[in-house]
């Protein structure tokens, strides 16, 4: 017996593999859009990553307010700023600033040296640095002076005041080439110079210069 096949059902099976042919078709298109939407999101969270990195570096920095040094005699009778504050506050635009996460670089007329909050070393360093004399980590200190939330040494709003600190006299000079020379430095001295450097932790950096005047002469204060 011989099957015959009409043109209805021809024209049926070109319709269903047609239609077979079609919904691959939207399958394959389903997928690829997945996987270009994926990406797409992915780049999007990437870039605005990014881009709050960028910002960060550029606004989530100190402000300087006021730089005072306090003066003291030295042994050969002259007279020194021994003790640097710098009063800080949040730039324009910028988030929160945790100084114990802070680095400081102190560019003076003896050297160069990285500083550290005082919290990020342990007590026994903090204690035993002076006596320490290859220790090359030095540190700053900071004290409220106006903090509503308590949240020093964590300046969280643009009222905040805080001072950082820079017990020059505990700095070191850099060592001669003989290896001597790795003594205390007794202060900054009339009309010398000195730059702090401050990096928070998202790398915005804080640049603050000051000479000393000329006179520091019975005095107690001066402003930098």
């Amino acid at each position: 017996m011989f099957e015959f096949i009409t043109d209805e059902e021809e024209r049926g099976q070109v319709g269903i593999g047609t239609l077979i042919v079609f919904i691959a078709m939207v399958l394959v298109a389903a997928i690829a859009a997945g996987v270009l939407i994926n990406t797409a999101g992915f780049l999007q969270s990437k870039s605005q990553e990014t881009g709050e990195q960028s910002s960060k570096q550029v606004s989530d920095r100190l402000q300087e307010v006021a730089t005072v040094g306090t003066v003291t005699g030295t042994n050969d009778g002259s007279d020194v700023v021994d003790v640097v504050n710098v009063s800080t506050s949040l730039a324009p635009g910028a988030g929160e600033i945790d100084l114990r996460n802070a680095t400081v670089t102190w560019v003076g007329p003896d050297g160069t040296l990285t500083l550290v909050h005082e919290d990020a070393l342990s007590s026994s360093t903090t204690v035993g640095y002076n006596a320490t004399a290859d220790d090359s980590t030095k540190y700053f200190s900071t004290s409220a002076v106006k903090d509503a939330d308590d949240s020093a040494p964590v300046i969280n709003d643009p009222d905040d005041r805080i001072v950082m600190s820079f017990n020059v006299s505990n700095f070191r000079a850099q060592p001669e080439a003989d290896g001597s020379g790795n003594t205390f430095i007794e202060g900054l001295g009339e009309g010398e110079e000195a730059t702090i450097k401050v990096n928070t932790m998202s790398g915005a950096t804080t640049t603050i210069r000051f000479t000393v005047p000329e006179s520091l002469g019975n005095k107690q204060a001066v402003e930098l």
